[in-house]
């Protein structure tokens, strides 16, 4: 083997969420969205996602009544809104090609049901593209990362009215029509497979607002609506930009049988399918037989309007993207087993693994496993959108950062991405690591978690002056891209 290096034209760069970064939440006429709805859980369990995404109707009621920010987190994020002139030229110092980024819906379709868009919004985005431009850098757009209206969850139910297809429909031709010379590269929704982890946040569901309804199946409605409007997003985006590219985006949850006992590996296998169905429904354009079994086995039934099949086989997605931080351990019985947090899911501790801070256990080998899954799965690109360590990094007086930890962590799972395509044929477009300036986490809305290259003065409860410093694992992504991986090898 020759000199070790990612192939030509590899997207190197870094990811980020509107909701998580932008901040701004009331200017340029935005509207209030889901996550501008959810407060900081700082005094309970930062460790269970479950109990930091809890949602109830009373309290989204009780934060529309207030402009509190120290308690919101989302509120503020890290003011990308004002800084995102001077965070893309750092971005390009580093060398990004590709920026994964998220247009807010609330800002462009601040109720959401409007007939015309916000061109207050629109015009933000102009900006922030003109700015891509400008530094090279090549934007990757996520139409819905978690970032519903709230009108919509409140007066609509969320994605369980049908409804909201054409709304979000509406919302998709403006964005693809207005940036169709500026965005190549689009992702219909984040971690579609995640609804049944946190359907608040996903899909706009509170469970109170289904009285003597089965909430799963209610789910599992908005899940089908998803699916086709994400169907109905390629059409448009393809129809629109010719030579765009537009991805399904799945939360890689990688589990491995805790032993060798059968009923250890068939209970993983069962946890991976359910969350390849998901993805399969996007790649595949159907619903797979185990999913439609699994619906017919604990009475779920999905209704369809005529013509939502066709739609769906019609226009499948042109790659796979996915979030990888760690993998988990399944067990039939799990009596004695030490449980393990990591991305809006829980398992079983790995003995053979470290874990970070938050628990999260860190497995670079996973993501190899990962990536040759999905390949051998769909057969189609893959991009790796988000993939990071989560630390509590300190700002020292003469203003500098340092991160071995993170610089570790990076490195390990590049190396693990280049293994996959040299030597398991693994087809890899791209890798943007998540939070590549500090943001507000999506698991515990804390700040002082953080994943960036670009430290962000601000704590968990907004307090700061914003200002941005360059981390050490700036400098050594810097090399990495650089060198198109090739340094990880000298």
């Amino acid at each position: 083997m020759g000199k070790r290096q990612f192939p030509e034209g590899f997207l190197w760069g870094g990811a980020s969420a509107a909701n998580q970064i932008e901040g701004g939440w009331k200017e340029g006429g935005k509207g209030i969205s889901v996550p501008d709805t959810m407060r900081q859980r700082f005094d309970e369990n930062l460790k269970d996602y479950n109990v930091q995404n809890r949602a109830v109707l009373s309290e989204v009621l009780k934060a529309l009544e207030t402009e509190d920010v120290e308690n919101y987190p989302k509120r503020h994020g890290s003011d990308f809104y004002h800084h995102y002139e001077e965070d893309l030229a750092e971005l390009a110092a580093m060398g990004f090609k590709c920026f994964r980024m998220s247009i807010a819906w609330s800002r462009i379709f601040p109720r959401g049901d409007e007939e015309e868009p916000n061109e207050e919004g629109l015009q933000f985005y102009d900006r922030v593209f003109a700015a891509c431009r400008k530094y090279g850098i090549e934007p990757l757009v996520t139409m819905s990362h978690y970032e519903m209206p709230v009108h919509l969850a409140l007066h609509y139910r969320g994605w369980y009215d049908r409804r909201v297809v054409d709304f979000f429909l509406r919302f998709v031709k403006v964005i693809c029509e207005r940036y169709q010379d500026a965005v190549k590269y689009w992702i219909t929704f984040n971690e579609i497979d995640s609804m049944l982890r946190h359907p608040y946040t996903s899909a706009g569901l509170l469970e109170e607002c289904f009285p003597g309804q089965n909430f799963e199946e209610v789910i599992f409605q908005a899940m089908h609506h998803q699916f086709v409007a994400s169907a109905l997003a390629v059409k448009i985006c393809h129809e629109t930009i010719p030579d765009s590219k537009v991805g399904c985006m799945l939360t890689k949850l990688t589990y491995y049988p805790y032993t060798c006992k059968p009923e250890d590996v068939r209970k993983a296998q069962e946890i991976m399918r359910s969350t390849y169905c998901y993805s399969d429904a996007q790649v595949f354009g159907e619903y797979p037989r185990y999913l439609l079994t699994y619906f017919k086995n604990h009475g779920i039934t999905i209704h369809k309007e005529p013509g939502d099949d066709e739609i769906m086989k019609k226009y499948p997605v042109d790659f796979i993207s996915f979030s990888y931080y760690n993998s988990y351990c399944a067990a039939e019985d799990g009596t004695g087993l030490e449980k393990s947090g990591g991305n809006t899911a829980v398992g079983y501790r790995n003995p053979y693994l470290k874990s970070s801070e938050w628990g999260w256990q860190i497995d670079p080998m996973g993501l190899r496993i990962s990536l040759v899954d999905l390949y051998d799965r769909y057969r189609r690109p893959l991009f790796i959108v988000e993939n990071g360590l989560g630390a509590k990094d300190v700002l020292k007086e003469d203003g500098t950062v340092d991160d071995p930890y993170r610089i570790a962590y990076l490195d390990a799972h590049i190396r693990a991405m280049l293994d996959a395509i040299e030597l398991d044929g693994v087809d890899l477009m791209g890798y943007t690591t998540w939070g590549c300036i500090d943001m507000v986490s999506e698991s515990t809305r804390q700040m002082s978690k953080r994943y960036g290259f670009l430290y962000v003065d601000c704590d968990d409860y907004g307090h700061g002056t914003y200002k941005r410093y360059r981390k050490a694992s700036f400098d050594w992504y810097r090399r990495v891209i650089e060198t198109n991986g090739g340094c990880l090898f000298e």
